[in-house]
């Protein structure tokens, strides 16, 4: 199975949830004070839908919002995200839920010996004792162990493209709408079967050597809005995984451009901001808006 690509875009999520450590990356070679994310526009008479790719976890010295995306979310007067974060209070019961493995069913017991052995070396060298992942479900040591190296890198989630429209939308009082909740997320993942889910934390095992390079040509593409780029870096292979593909990518990009749809029929402005992922490929929300009828043409700036 293929999953490079998918421990790639979902590196961030556990630095969402408060994990993260980690390797020098190259620096990129662009102007780091004028990014230009990818944007898109869909609109009607009386509807303006704009769709930003984001990514999760940013250098702070990455200088984005503003020129075409500042403009666009001061036009809008609602913000939609892929999910609003929970309380405090509500994570730790879902995680329980989902991220936890059942008693006796844990990473030691899943993986085989030699899996066992090269996914502790993997965690040493990154400075995490195996026995600390030993509890959790092999999709979520995956998850943490893809994000340990983004601090060393200098990426951080409070830099996220997220949290930086959170912010200003608060100082705006905008409307704040989440696609998914918390928990739905979660279920994404601990749906998966456990072979899936071992193929995922073994993917990530045996890339995490090139986790500085591929994150610096993932924040290349993103911030000067090479689509094509950001396409083969974020999808690349999940094709070849039609279950995590139709999870994580298919179907979402599907209920998104449903919401989008029904979203035209009401009068407004609205900042729709989803992963990066989601806004590249032959699946992308932009393609099954079309297969409706909608247009989401690119915004120069």
């Amino acid at each position: 199975m293929k999953l490079k690509s998918l421990v790639r875009r979902l590196a961030p999520l556990a630095a969402l949830l408060g994990f993260g450590s980690p390797a020098v990356a190259e620096e990129a070679a662009f102007d780091r004070s004028d990014a230009d994310p990818a944007l898109w526009v869909v609109k009607d008479d009386d509807t303006t839908i704009y769709l930003f790719g984001t990514m999760h976890a940013l250098k702070p010295d990455l200088v984005w919002f503003d020129d075409g995306v500042a403009t666009a979310f001061a036009e809008s007067d609602e913000l939609v995200l892929e999910m609003l974060e929970p309380e405090p209070a509500a994570i730790a019961p879902v995680l329980q839920k989902s991220a936890l493995a059942a008693p006796g069913r844990g990473l030691s017991k899943l993986l085989s010996t030699e899996q066992y052995v090269r996914f502790a070396v993997a965690a040493q060298r990154i400075g995490i004792a195996p026995a600390s992942l030993e509890p959790m479900q092999p999709w979520f040591a995956g998850i943490t162990l893809a994000a340990a190296p983004l601090a060393l890198m200098g990426y951080e989630a409070d830099k996220g493209a997220e949290k930086v429209l959170l912010a200003a939308a608060a100082q705006r009082g905008l409307k704040q709408v989440g696609l998914e909740s918390f928990e739905q997320q979660m279920g994404f993942f601990s749906s998966l079967s456990e072979a899936d889910q071992v193929a995922f934390l073994m993917s990530g095992v045996d890339e995490m050597g090139d986790m500085d390079q591929t994150f610096a040509r993932m924040e290349t593409a993103w911030a000067t809005g090479d689509t094509a780029a950001a396409a083969a870096l974020l999808n690349e292979g999940m094709d070849d995984t039609p279950v995590l593909y139709d999870v994580l990518l298919a179907k979402r990009n599907e209920r998104w451009a449903e919401w989008i749809d029904a979203r035209m029929k009401q009068p407004g402005t609205v900042f729709v901001a989803v992963g990066a992922g989601h806004l590249a490929g032959d699946d992308s929300v932009q393609v099954r808006l079309a297969e409706r009828g909608l247009t989401a043409s690119r915004v120069a700036y």
